[in-house]
């Protein structure tokens, strides 16, 4: 009797649960068929509607053979045109680019609206044909917008993926946004094909950025120090601060690979105050060994946005007991011109609190001397990239005869990057060049190594350091 009732139970347990998964499924499938399939603002496919004709295409495939590719589709600046100009003016704009899309499509194609700014374009076919959309594409795009009589050029970023080629079943979809995104990465505006390794790429990006993430509270940060020297004494006269990550696995990590990272996923902001911090420290231990070394540090362009960033600057400085005067911050040309207006009241702060402000990578930033002039810098830094080449090319040496002269004519002192050989030294000391930062005189080495390096140095009366830079030299230097 009991095992009779067991059985019961089982038997009532199993048709209930087939009895609910019949219901979900009836309530996915009614789902399914009442949702729209064209989108209300364009007329194109919605998200949903695209699915169903992937799915559709991709058994077709199967069955039969053949090919087709999909472009994946984003703009590049609409957030820009919606907050200039709201969002019915972005509505227009989406309207527009739809019909210039499904022009592109033609007929036999297929257009979809993904997202806000983002598109997909299903063509039979395989890559050529895929290009030769891209190309239409890109050319409906060459064309003036003209919405309230402000002619308005856009531009978008194209992946492309051809089934079944680049992936099985859905993932072709996957696969044409992962290279759109690969291009818009590298500045946007053209189009990408997928290739294999660019899967490999994002995950191993995508497990670097979440230990970039870690890193900081982990410890895994440490600045390093490349000096400065003076071009008539050749002795060393200060240091910039440089970020280095060491990691657990992969062991350092270049700068070029992380620091972009951390810009793009919102690290940069902590990073930098880090460093901020960690260099006031390292220049107060130097202060205790007795020796006063100039330290520099990068400051990125989020933090020159930061309203309180002098005043955190101020405090790290206050704190370790190292003055304003010994402090340089350095911002890169490139993103000091991006708002000179934001740039010229930072550096005012800067000034003013008896910081050094220097203008970092010049030559990069296509600065007009006109900009130069208002902002409050003391000096300029020339990019490595107009030093390499002077021992080889008159044109080097005009350009960076040019930089210098300029900076002398409004009154800014000139440190050149870069310096690798004894020609390039000689050249730059002849044209007038303050100061030289280079692996002619010294790679980035840690911080300790700089304090024992100064120490064994001046222990040995050597010139490698200028000797105003000891304690016992402070008294005589003030007189």
């Amino acid at each position: 009797m009991t095992t009779l009732y067991v059985l019961c139970a089982i038997t009532f347990g199993l048709a209930t649960l087939m009895s609910a998964l019949y219901f979900r499924e009836r309530q996915h499938r009614l789902r399914q068929s009442s949702a729209p399939a064209c989108d209300l603002l364009t007329g194109l496919l919605t998200r949903h509607a695209l699915d169903l004709a992937l799915r559709e295409k991709i058994q077709k495939v199967d069955r039969g053979g053949g090919h087709f590719c999909i472009l994946y589709i984003a703009l590049n600046n609409l957030r820009l045109l919606n907050e200039a100009f709201g969002h019915d003016v972005a509505d227009k704009v989406i309207k527009e680019v739809s019909q210039r899309l499904a022009e592109c499509a033609g007929p036999k194609a297929q257009a979809c609206r993904i997202a806000a700014a983002e598109f997909a374009i299903i063509v039979n076919g395989g890559k050529t044909v895929g290009r030769a959309a891209a190309k239409r594409v890109n050319e409906a795009f060459s064309r003036n917008f003209d919405f309230d009589s402000t002619p308005t050029l856009l531009s978008c970023c194209i992946g492309i993926a051809t089934y079944p080629e680049h992936g099985p079943g859905k993932q072709i979809f996957e696969n044409a946004g992962l290279a759109m995104r690969t291009i818009n990465r590298r500045g946007g505006g053209d189009c990408c094909e997928y290739q294999l390794e660019m899967g490999e790429r994002i995950r191993d990006q995508t497990l670097l950025t979440n230990d970039l993430r870690r890193a900081l509270e982990m410890g895994q940060f440490e600045l390093y120090f490349q000096p400065r020297v003076d071009s008539h004494s050749l002795q060393f006269t200060a240091a910039e601060a440089l970020l280095r990550w060491k990691h657990p696995q992969r062991g350092f990590v270049s700068p070029l690979i992380f620091i972009p990272l951390a810009e793009r996923y919102g690290m940069i902001g902590a990073m930098g105050n880090w460093v901020i911090e960690e260099a006031a420290r390292c220049a107060a231990q130097w202060l205790k060994s007795g020796l006063r070394m100039r330290v520099a540090v990068n400051i990125s362009g989020v933090q020159m946005l930061e309203q309180d960033l002098v005043e955190r600057i101020e405090d790290a400085l206050r704190r370790h007991g190292i003055p304003a005067a010994r402090f340089t911050c350095e911002i890169k040309e490139s993103e000091a011109m991006k708002d000179p207006g934001v740039t010229r009241r930072t550096f005012e702060k800067m000034r003013a609190a008896g910081l050094i402000v220097s203008i970092d990578d010049f030559g990069t930033g296509y600065s007009s001397p006109s900009v130069l002039r208002s902002l409050p810098a003391a000096e300029l830094k020339i990019d490595g990239a107009f030093v390499c080449d002077l021992e080889q090319s008159e044109d080097a040496r005009l350009i960076a005869r040019s930089m210098i002269n300029m900076a002398a004519a409004l009154k800014l002192r000139v440190v050149a990057k870069g310096v690798e050989t004894t020609g390039q030294r000689d050249l730059l000391v002849e044209m007038g060049c303050n100061e030289l930062q280079g692996f002619l005189f010294s790679k980035p080495i840690p911080a300790n190594d700089l304090e024992w390096l100064a120490r064994d140095e001046h222990g040995a009366e050597s010139n490698g350091f200028r000797h105003s830079l000891f304690w016992e030299a402070m008294h005589s230097e003030l007189k």
